[in-house]
């Protein structure tokens, strides 16, 4: 099945709360406890307030057979690169890689001069192989369950070739 890399639209919102769930509830799972998972993410998101946040953002969708199987979300004026996630069965297909390289590829046409993130432990190695250096380990506190995770940050070129 062919992989579509598209920008996100309202009809998504619940399909993207469904990929979310299952990358932090089964695709996270070497790396963050089954407490912390249900701290990160009890139930998928969904509804309006859920849409809202990715509609905010400019967000990457991927989709096979028209049904999402990742996505990534950037706030356009900051670089900040809030979500990033993509299903179990797509991890270590190059499906974040794709997903990532759009997104990237619009910071720079916005003239953004680097990219930063919360990356989990499970995602800092899929940042550090994009050229993302760690700033900083951290313990972020939801639903009163302390979890780990690192500040990261990309620098880019605003240089023109010649």
């Amino acid at each position: 099945m062919t992989l579509v890399i598209r920008s996100f639209d309202r009809a998504d919102g619940d399909a993207l709360g469904q990929v979310f769930h299952r990358a932090v509830n089964e695709g996270a799972a070497s790396r963050y406890s089954a407490e912390e998972r249900a701290a990160w993410s009890p139930d998928a998101p969904k509804g309006d307030l859920w849409a809202d946040r990715m509609d905010r953002a400019d967000t990457v969708v991927a989709e096979r057979a028209g049904v999402p199987v990742g996505f990534m979300s950037m706030d356009p004026g900051s670089g900040y690169l809030d979500l990033a996630f993509v299903t179990p069965e797509e991890m270590g297909q190059g499906t974040a890689d794709m997903i990532y390289a759009v997104l990237e590829g619009r910071a720079r046409a916005r003239g953004l001069s680097a990219l930063s993130t919360e990356a989990s432990l499970f995602a800092e190695p899929f940042f550090a192989r994009h050229g993302w250096r760690l700033l900083m380990r951290q313990a972020v506190v939801r639903r009163g369950v302390p979890l780990k995770n690192c500040r990261m940050k990309k620098l880019l070129s605003q240089a023109v070739p010649a």
